[in-house]
């Protein structure tokens, strides 16, 4: 292989016009990228069709090589990205089949490399093993082994973060274990079985020379680890018990230092509660996308007596809300909730409001507050009978919804049981209100999005048409009062009406964002559970108006709020929600106010359904 001096020299004369030198570097890429390419597909044929790809591609912009030392990386990185394309939804989700690959071929052209150095049964062995993989854990084995790239170039190249290339390379190095115990070897195997395929898939002696694969190289961080264990889809598919699943799926507690910890259990009240909860650690993950105030992706892990294997038990990501049981997996209508009612609270929560549920409740609830409000931060929490609790508070970018730590990516033998109603399918619908308050008509109708993908396109908005003519309009963007005469009387910017109301695209389940908006505000609320309608009833307290809220546990949406002065009622909304959409007609086109008018106010949060009644606007 050339110097990186003489390279350089050679990439510069090139570029100037000369074909000699342009000719020299082709050849030497065609070498150099054969044994990079093949390591990471172990496809004789495709390794050839990539390769001459490249150099197609490298004779096209080949003005575009601002380093010139940097050339064969360059290269690589041009036949990288080829290979991910071409492997597709494979590269994330699937193996390589062996029936399409050049596997006999490679496995008797890598013998000429290192012969006598080891007996065909093993070179077989490991080949298999790699070529098993998926394409991605092979690729990130090769970059991290052969290449001894930092994961922070690792991590650029594969467009993720430094901290998933890690979990990544975690996971990759666990299968690469698996797959040779499956086929005889043991764990001691592994950094055998890896100096011996980087050997295996040299193209000269002297680059099998070379490979050297130390146990540094093939080390991660402790977070990396844990986040790569909790993860993996061995993991996803050892359920625990439906026991363990129903009493210890999801204790939420992140640790300070100030003494014992109190834990809250997440888990939907119509799964049983048990007295006895399963030992071994827990781990409770909370993603904010778009920020802490914005919504919020959750995991809920369990480990086993070991505290080594962790399964998830629930998750509810940008597409759906899952829970495991008996070895299936359901997908539900409704965001999980405290099987006491007691508020979900959030590692990101202020003091004020934590200390006034507390002070709800007559419980204190020890959570660390997380002052990191950026977008895309994801914070771990791990808790376990030896060591208590810890805390990884990790600032991430919104790639983590490409990588694997909230899809849904459910092992395909896996039996999956969709309970889910149509609109919940359908991931948002329009809803109506009808109702009187003080005797004159409210109506009005919106669209409700209801898990975070849905979201992204059909954004939710409500318009209600009050008795006189005027009109309550929230966009999303702005909302807005406007009296009978069409005058603008109020807005506000960025939207509130829709607080006090369930917003499920938030993450939370709806009989949580009522209350937590209702402490926000610091308004007294109480809570009950009624069987056997599966219904709970939320009462905030607004000044001198009561708002009693019936609230579906099943289907996660508000039924009706009842308005009620001094004990007696005074208004009622009723909400209904469309389970088909086709032909709605015009009833639920998106309100549109552009006007500037009307005195710019504070957002009422919650308070103003109060104002609502009290005609304070």
């Amino acid at each position: 292989m050339i110097e990186n001096k003489k390279q350089g020299e050679w990439v510069r004369k090139a570029q100037l016009g000369d074909k000699d030198c342009l000719n020299r570097l082709a050849e030497i890429a065609k070498v150099h990228l054969y044994e990079y390419v093949f390591r990471l597909t172990l496809e004789e044929d495709l390794t050839q069709d990539i390769v001459q790809e490249c150099i197609l591609e490298m004779f096209k912009v080949f003005h575009k090589l601002r380093k010139a030392d940097r050339f064969l990386a360059w290269l690589e990185g041009i036949a990288f990205n080829k290979i991910r394309s071409h492997y597709g939804r494979k590269w994330r989700h699937k193996t390589v089949s062996l029936s399409k690959t050049g596997f006999d071929m490679a496995a008797e052209d890598s013998q000429m490399v290192v012969a006598d150095m080891v007996n065909r049964e093993l070179k077989d062995i490991i080949l298999q093993s790699m070529l098993e993989l998926e394409p991605r854990q092979r690729a990130i084995l090769a970059l991290r082994c052969y290449k001894d790239m930092p994961y922070s170039e690792i991590a650029r190249l594969m467009g993720c973060t430094e901290f998933g290339a890690q979990s990544l390379f975690y996971r990759a190095k666990k299968a690469l274990a698996k797959k040779l115990s499956s086929h005889g070897l043991g764990k001691g195997y592994l950094l055998t079985a890896l100096v011996l395929f980087g050997k295996l898939t040299s193209t000269t002696e002297a680059a099998a020379a070379k490979i050297s694969v130390t146990a540094a190289t093939i080390k991660v961080g402790t977070a990396a680890s844990l986040t790569a264990i909790a993860t993996s889809k061995t993991a996803v598919v050892s359920f625990a018990t439906a026991a363990a699943i129903a009493c210890a799926a999801a204790a939420i507690t992140l640790g300070t230092d100030d003494g014992p910890q109190k834990s809250v259990t997440s888990m939907p009240i119509t799964e049983p509660l048990l007295n006895s909860v399963s030992e071994g650690a827990e781990q409770c993950w909370y993603f904010f996308p778009e920020g802490a105030d914005g919504p919020v992706m959750m995991r809920f892990l369990q480990s086993d007596d070991s505290g080594k294997d962790f399964s998830c038990q629930y998750l509810q990501n940008q597409h759906a809300n899952y829970h495991c049981n008996k070895g299936a997996i359901y997908v539900s209508n409704s965001r999980m909730f405290n099987p006491d009612l007691s508020v979900q609270r959030l590692p990101t929560d202020s003091e004020a409001l934590s200390r006034f549920i507390s002070r709800v409740e007559g419980r204190e609830t020890h959570m660390e507050t997380v002052p990191n409000r950026r977008k895309g931060l994801l914070v771990i929490s791990e808790r376990s009978g030896d060591s208590g609790d810890r805390v990884w508070r990790i600032g991430r970018h919104t790639n983590v919804l490409e990588e694997e730590y909230f899809q849904s990516d459910w092992p395909v033998s896996t039996r999956k049981v969709d309970q889910r109603d149509a609109m919940h399918k359908r991931g948002w619908t329009y809803f109506t209100i009808t109702g009187r308050i003080k005797g004159k008509p409210v109506s009005g109708t919106g669209r409700i999005p209801f898990v975070y993908e849905a979201n992204q396109l059909q954004t939710p908005w409500l318009e209600l048409h009050l008795g006189g003519g005027g009109r309550i309009v929230d966009t999303g963007t702005g909302a807005y009062v406007v009296d009978g005469s069409r005058k603008v009387v109020a807005r506000y910017e960025g939207g509130s009406f829709f607080e006090g109301l369930g917003r499920p695209w938030m993450g939370l389940h709806t009989i949580d964002t009522v209350r937590r908006d209702a402490a926000e505000r610091q308004v007294w609320f109480e809570t009950q559970y009624k069987l056997p309608d599966d219904k709970a009833e939320v009462v905030v307290t607004c000044d001198q108006v009561e708002l009693v809220y019936t609230i579906d546990m099943e289907t996660d949406v508000i039924d009706k709020i009842t308005f009620e002065m001094d004990g007696v009622a005074v208004g009622e909304l009723v909400f209904s929600y469309l389970q088909d959409i086709n032909d709605v007609g015009r009833g639920f086109t998106e309100p549109k106010v552009t006007s500037s008018r009307g005195s710019k106010q504070n957002p009422p949060g919650i308070l103003w359904l109060s104002n609502l009644v009290m005609d304070r606007w």
